[in-house]
Order: structure tokens, then sequence, then C-alpha cells
């Protein structure tokens, strides 16, 4: 078997400048990393992670602990964040681990915090990656507490005191409301995910900040709060549309999934798109569906899911190393495509 000795041998450098090379660190160029990659491929060279903890304390590997599976929109979301960050750890000479947690925990409870504990007192994790927060998440509050690596995808609350890449949710909601406002809505619903996740409230938060502009307010029968899928989409049209209440001229969606729910639930009401009703949506770029297949094409806010899978891998390597909590916060901005779903309100 080839040893790391054996390598630098073949290479003619130093063992410090392999073992450092195959570590990713800031002091090897490029092309002496790629050159170490490359003949540790060829020589079928392993490093030994038993050695390389007792050398530098950590064993390079880092986990994502998942408690259950909630339907096939969940599955896909958690299938493309266990490719995305596998490939760009393994990219930084890393390895990434999903664990199962048993089904009767979940975030909200303090047993959730056992998992981490188990993970961490074995010794084979160096740190973690946290996906759906929550404010006073127990999950962040423990890993904060004991000084455990960790980097969240998404923030417990707008100056979260942890490392995370997030994107502009409060900006992309309050983004769509004004778009709408200046077209003369008003009365404008919206249809987003589960309340207790933070996201959700940022996005509230920015679409009452967008209404307040245009002198209006949101009513609370014109906002629904739900699971992420089509049928709640759907549904959740039906009530606002049906009902004895002011109906909405304008509906903003929490993604592509709930907005093609929303278009079956008016098309079904005979209500027409743009004419009767305007719909704009956020697309994380996860789901088959695409804005522009929509008919008419809908009106989005973007911001790709699988661009969150590199900066996470960085953000988490640097806090693995101690780097300052101000280099370990990025938001991800987002772009603005305007279909045809979105038009004049009507009178």
């Amino acid at each position: 078997m080839t040893t790391l000795r054996d390598l630098a041998r073949h290479l003619e450098l130093s063992v410090t400048q392999v073992s450092r090379a195959l570590n990713g660190h800031d002091d090897v160029s490029e092309a002496t990393r790629l050159r170490v990659e490359e003949a540790a491929r060829q020589l079928n060279y392993f490093p030994n992670r038993a050695a390389r903890r007792l050398v530098s304390g950590r064993s390079g590997v880092v986990g994502f602990v998942e408690q259950s599976f909630a339907g096939i929109e969940r599955e896909e979301i958690l299938f493309a964040t266990v490719t995305g960050l596998s490939e760009e750890f393994s990219s930084r000479g890393m390895q990434f681990v999903l664990h199962l947690a048993p089904k009767a925990s979940g975030p909200e409870r303090p047993d959730i915090v056992k998992t981490y504990d188990q993970l961490v007192r074995g010794g084979s994790l160096d740190g973690f990656v946290v996906t759906g927060p929550r404010p006073g998440d127990v999950r962040i509050r423990h890993l904060m507490e004991n000084a455990i690596p960790f980097v969240v995808h998404g923030r417990t609350e707008e100056a979260a005191p942890h490392p995370f890449f997030d994107i502009d949710n409060h900006g992309l909601v309050l983004h769509l409301t004004r778009h709408l406002g200046a077209l003369g809505h008003r009365r404008i619903g919206m249809v987003s995910g589960p309340q207790d996740f933070s996201y959700v409230g940022a996005r509230q938060r920015g679409f009452e900040e967008g209404l307040a502009e245009f002198g209006a307010a949101a009513a609370p029968e014109q906002l629904r709060n739900g699971p992420m899928t089509e049928d709640f989409g759907m549904i959740a049209a039906v009530q606002m549309f049906s009902g004895p209440q002011p109906r909405p001229t304008a509906v903003i969606c929490g993604n592509l999934r709930i907005a093609k729910g929303v278009y079956r639930a008016l098309s079904a009401l005979s209500l027409r798109i743009p004419e009767d009703v305007s719909v704009a949506a956020h697309d994380d770029v996860v789901a088959h569906e695409r804005p522009e297949l929509f008919f008419p094409a809908l009106t989005v806010t973007r911001a790709s899911l699988s661009e969150s899978w590199g900066p996470l891998a960085d953000i988490l390597k640097e806090a693995i190393e101690g780097k300052d909590l101000k280099d370990l916060q990025k938001i991800s901005p987002f772009s603005f495509l305007e279909g045809r779903s979105t038009g004049p309100a009507r009178a």
C-alpha cells in the first residue's frame, strides 16, 4: 500500500508539502496541489485517517444529521443536498457523511442533541452542516455552547450569531411585492412554507414591508402556510378565492410546486392569469418545473439551491480551522425574471 512517504519520494517533495497539499492548505500553490492529487490517484494513495487525527486532531470527516423523510418533495431536496455537499467536500479533501436519526426526533426537541453528542464523542466527525433552522433552534444552541464547528444553510435570525450561508429571503419577497405593488396590486396573497422555519418569517417580513410601502397591509385570510407542495398550493388558492372575503388580485408563492398548484386552482375556478389574478414565485431551481414552462410563463425571483453547496463547504472548513465569525457569514443574491404571469391589477 502506498504511504505518504512513498508519495513524497515519487514527487520529490517533502512529506510536509505533500500532506499540506492533500489537506488543502492555503500556503500550497494550485499547481502543486493538482500535481499531488494526480499522483495520489495514480499511485492509489489513501490517507490514513487515524494517523491524520493523531497529528492534526481532526478526522477530515463532517456530517449532516437528517431526522425523517417527509414525502417526495423532501426526498428530492435531501438527495440534492447530500449529493451536492458530498461532491464539494470531496473536492476539498474531506469526507461527508449522512446520519439518519430516529424519526421520533426533531430539530425543535432536546433529544436531537443526543445524536450530535454521540457523533462528536465518537471522535469521528469534525463538524456539521445544519439545515432548516428555526428561531431558538436547539441544535444550533447546543453546537454553539459546546464549541462544535458547524455551518447553517439559512439563519435563525437576521443578525444570527453563528456561521451560515443564506439567500436573501426578506429581500426576494420584498422585491416581488414591490413589483406587484407597482402594477397596482394592493390585495396580495402569499402561500408560503411552515411558520416555524426562520426563512418563512423573513419572507413574511419582506411581504409586510413591501405592502406598507404602498399603504396596504397583509390580511390574515390572504396568508397561507403549510407544506411546500403542489397540493397545498392548490388548496390554499381555492380557500383564498372561494370564501366571502375580498379576493386577492395577486398571489406570491414560496416555490414552483406551490405555484403549480395555484395555477391549477385558478384554472378550475375559471380565473385567468394575469388578467384576473397575477402570480409570482420564488424559484430555488430544485423541482423539475421551470418558470418558462408555465403557461403563462411565471414571474420569479431565482436563487439556485445548488449554488449553496460550495460556500457551505468552504465556511465549515474555515470554521473548523478557527476563522473569525465575520468571515463565516455569507448571503447570496437573487435574480429576477419577469414572465407573463404578472400584469396590472384588475379594477
